[in-house]
């Protein structure tokens, strides 16, 4: 039996979610490298951004959420990755930490944006929460 070494993808897709409560609170994680941020990550291969990000909010967050739209894509033209950002709701699960959430909870939008403060993260939930924007594509 030979061993396979792992080949990184050239490009990276991920998916994420703004997830919106009834109270107009944002669902927010604390990561161990980036600190609060919207759920989300890797599209595995085979799988559709949606799937993705529906899976991806409920394996972070414990959040089980509906897509309720497409908001754009954040490329990072040096580092090949393109980020999905979808609008979501929540429609079961109780927030739950994870390996990859140190703290999850749902937010008021102003201090959501105070709590975010990795790259340009404040600004994709900006853009998502303004639905004039939809669809968006911001290169970097």
């Amino acid at each position: 039996m030979t061993q396979q070494t792992y080949t990184p993808p050239k490009h990276i897709v991920s998916a994420a979610t703004i997830v919106m409560n009834e109270n107009q609170e944002i669902l927010l994680i604390k990561g161990p490298r980036r600190g609060w941020e919207m759920p989300g990550g890797q599209v595995e291969e085979g799988e559709s951004l949606k799937d993705a990000a529906i899976r991806e909010t409920k394996e972070e967050s414990g959040i089980e959420v509906e897509i309720v739209a497409f908001c754009g894509v954040f490329q990072n033209v040096k580092r090949s990755i393109c980020n999905t950002l979808f609008l979501a709701k929540p429609v079961g699960g109780v927030p739950t930490t994870s390996p990859e959430s140190l703290e999850v909870g749902f937010f008021s939008i102003e201090e959501a944006l105070k709590m975010v403060t990795h790259s340009n993260f404040r600004e994709r939930i900006e853009l998502c929460l303004n639905e004039e924007k939809h669809p968006f594509f911001v290169e970097f």
